[in-house]
């Protein structure tokens, strides 16, 4: 991970430098861009609650859910997020919010319906790996990159850059922006979803530890994997909008390929079932 992000912040720097040899304003792109992200940041809690149409839960409407989350939050010690159900036969979970005291834990009642007590606290163990280290806002700086550049590509098809210049020196400043930004954007994508499935393995450790259970959260991450693959393609895009923050991608990639991988925000289930049984081989359990 801090290789990824040493890379992203390598391809930052790079980046503003050929900004300021190209003559674009460069400074206008970036508080541009930073505006954007923080409002991604700032509002990640609302903006994925309305694009599951969840709804958060008293204590007396989810007790059970309630119980778990608070016993891991003490377990933990750390602050109780917000607990959220959205109504959807997809079994699924996803936690976001810009800091601890300002998140959400979501489920779908297709997972409750699904997992048994072990494997649920497994995964909401999982979720609140994810606040603990404070994913969503280390994922949005990672993006960085890529909402910079792609400002710059729908500007530069525009043509709002370079009408100073004239003839074909506009031109070639014109497919130069085009060029290096698609480029950092490709490179950006690539290393921030490289980043986003090594947080995945991070918080699935960080949840087993916490349970000491391993095993829960194997069997339940088996048992969505399986369910996701029942359910079609046209239902599973309603969870799009969260797919990055969820504990498995809403199209688990049924065609499983080198390239498809590569472009994933979660690791394969192997591989994650795979880092389960290591940390359970070292708990002795």
């Amino acid at each position: 991970m801090i290789g990824t992000m040493g890379g992203l912040l390598v391809l930052y720097v790079a980046f503003a430098i050929v900004l300021v040899w190209l003559g674009v304003n460069s400074v206008f792109v970036l508080v541009f861009s930073a505006l954007i992200l923080w409002m991604q940041w700032y509002f990640s809690d609302t903006m994925a609650l309305r694009a599951m149409r969840a709804r958060e839960v008293t204590v007396e409407q989810a007790p059970q859910l309630h119980g778990m989350i608070d016993r891991l939050c003490a377990m933990a010690d750390m602050p109780k997020p917000r607990v959220a159900i959205a109504e959807t036969d997809i079994p699924n979970a996803f936690a976001t919010g810009r800091s601890p005291k300002r998140s959400v834990v979501c489920v779908t009642t297709g997972l409750l319906r699904r997992l048994d007590q072990e494997e649920l606290e497994g995964v909401l163990s999982h979720e609140l790996s994810h606040v603990a280290h404070r994913d969503v806002t280390v994922m949005t700086i990672a993006s960085f990159a890529a909402i910079v550049a792609g400002i710059l590509i729908r500007s530069a098809m525009w043509g709002s850059i370079g009408r100073d210049r004239r003839d074909q020196n506009s031109a070639l400043v014109f497919l130069g922006i085009m060029l290096i930004s698609i480029v950092v954007y490709a490179l950006s994508f690539i290393l921030t979803r490289t980043l986003s499935r090594y947080r995945e393995l991070a918080a699935d450790r960080g949840g087993a530890l916490l349970t000491g259970n391993p095993a829960g959260l194997a069997r339940a991450l088996q048992k969505i994997s399986g369910e996701m693959g029942q359910i079609p393609t046209k239902d599973l895009r309603a969870m799009e909008p969260v797919s990055a923050f969820a504990i498995a991608p809403a199209l688990n990639g049924r065609e499983k390929t080198d390239l498809s991988a590569l472009f994933s925000t979660h690791p394969p289930l192997e591989q994650r079932l795979e880092n389960l049984a290591r940390i359970a081989n070292q708990l002795g359990t």
